[in-house]
């Protein structure tokens, strides 16, 4: 993938958090952000943003960071 789809990505990534802020509280903000990638996102784009937080997660916001973190123990279950 591109630097633009992986642009692309962080910002679906943060728009998905932002639309689930209504929990108030930030451990459900990314439970939910998790299961939503793990039920919609393709293997493909899930293993780009896994592998972008892994190598540089300075660049993911700390709920965008937490979400995929959450993301990586959905896959492996």
């Amino acid at each position: 993938m591109s630097d633009q789809q992986l642009n692309n990505l962080i910002k679906m990534l943060d728009q998905i958090i932002a639309n689930n802020l209504h929990y108030g509280d930030d451990d459900k903000v990314t439970d939910v952000a998790a299961d939503h990638l793990h039920k919609f996102w393709a293997r493909s784009m899930k293993q780009l943003i896994i592998a972008h937080a892994d190598q540089s997660p300075e660049e993911l916001s700390g709920l965008a960071r937490s979400t995929v973190i959450k993301l990586k123990t959905h896959i492996n279950r």
